[in-house]
């Protein structure tokens, strides 16, 4: 049985010392790294993908994405020391949704690529993706927990801020999805891509970034699962946002130093998300129409989310019955899945395999 301390800040970075390293916060005990080890730390990473995963001759957009990263550290070392502010904390849960966006544009750009398509589409169309995305999951969750969100709001700008105020969750993955996929939308026909081809292509990305995301879930301490005596069941500590929401809903003693043992659900869900990103991916090859890989997303999810509620403790059920809100949506979103395979069964457009390089696929 293992205890989570939480993570929700998981450094600092010093902006007055860019070349400290590793300096513990006195009060939380949190560490923090000077600027400049940041932004070494970046470019190293952005060179190892460059040259080992990309592997293609270098561009002059590359170039210039290495004077910027000498820029940037020539700055920190001049700028950094005369801020006012101290330090700036990276927090878990934004870091993780941050790791799982740009490995799923990683990986639709590789496939993007395999099958002759500009892979910088795939760029430009991950933004339409974030905003619509965080958007829409930011309204889900304003109207799902709306009591609680602006219970201590009593000015406009109070409100303003709770709305807006990501630094610590808040976000329903469901309707991340849908507003992610408006924006999708959008986007195909502003372009004049078929979105049952694209929507193929960034289908195991958008999972995999899913698995990231729920890691952060972890770190935030949101999504929690309900009491288990599992061995691999886990504790939160007092503070943390299931303790909070545990006292309050009185399942747990105001003195308690920790939740009692709970479903890591948040891990399920990331183990989910990570083997349905590698079964689309091996799935790809083999469909036989555009927008199958979109119809089978649909419905495993839906059935592995359906699933891992009845495991979670975070959402009451709705309209009158023991179903969570999302468990409804899932229910929804399976429908959605069938009728859209059985229609591509008998008017789908035939898979795209390999674009002509001058080739601009008509809207799906």
């Amino acid at each position: 049985m293992g205890s989570s301390r939480m993570r929700q800040v998981l450094f600092y970075i010093l902006l007055q010392r860019p070349f400290a390293w590793a300096e513990p916060d006195p009060q939380s005990g949190v560490v923090g790294f000077g600027l400049a080890w940041v932004i070494l730390a970046v470019a190293f990473a952005w060179l190892f993908v460059r040259m080992i995963l990309i592997r293609n001759a270098w561009t002059p957009e590359d170039r210039q994405t290495g004077l910027k990263y000498v820029g940037s550290l020539v700055g920190a070392l001049i700028v950094g020391p005369l801020l006012s502010i101290q330090r700036i904390p990276v927090f878990g849960y934004g870091t993780m949704v941050l790791t799982g966006f740009l490995t799923g544009l990683g990986m639709s750009r590789v496939r993007a690529r395999r099958i002759g398509l500009d892979p910088e589409l795939m760029t430009d169309m991950s933004f339409w993706l974030l905003i619509s995305g965080v958007g829409g999951g930011r309204l889900a969750y304003l109207g799902q927990y709306w009591r609680e969100i602006y219970r201590h709001c009593t000015t406009v700008p109070q409100y303003l801020l709770a709305t807006v105020n990501l630094t610590e969750g808040g976000l329903v993955l469901i309707g991340a999805l849908v507003g992610g996929m408006l924006g999708f939308l959008i986007y195909c026909r502003a372009r004049k891509l078929s979105a049952l081809m694209l929507v193929d292509v960034v289908m195991p990305g958008v999972f995999v970034g899913i698995g990231f995301g729920r890691i952060g879930c972890l770190l935030n301490g949101c999504c929690f699962g309900d009491a288990c005596n599992l061995p691999w069941a886990i504790q939160f500590p007092q503070g943390s946002v299931p303790w909070t929401d545990l006292v309050i809903r009185k399942l747990l003693p105001e003195d308690a130093a920790w939740t009692m043992p709970l479903h890591p659900t948040q891990i399920y869900s990331s183990i989910d998300g990570f083997m349905l990103g590698t079964i689309l991916w091996n799935l790809f090859p083999l469909r036989t129409r555009n927008g199958q890989l979109l119809a089978a997303a649909c419905m495993m999810y839906a059935t592995t989310r359906f699933s891992i509620e009845f495991l979670r403790n975070d959402e009451p059920g709705r309209f009158g019955t023991r179903f969570t809100i999302s468990q409804w949506y899932s229910m929804g979103i399976f429908l959605i899945g069938l009728s859209l395979l059985l229609w591509l069964w008998k008017r789908g457009a035939a898979a795209t395999v390999r674009l002509a390089p001058s080739e601009t696929a008509p809207l799906g």
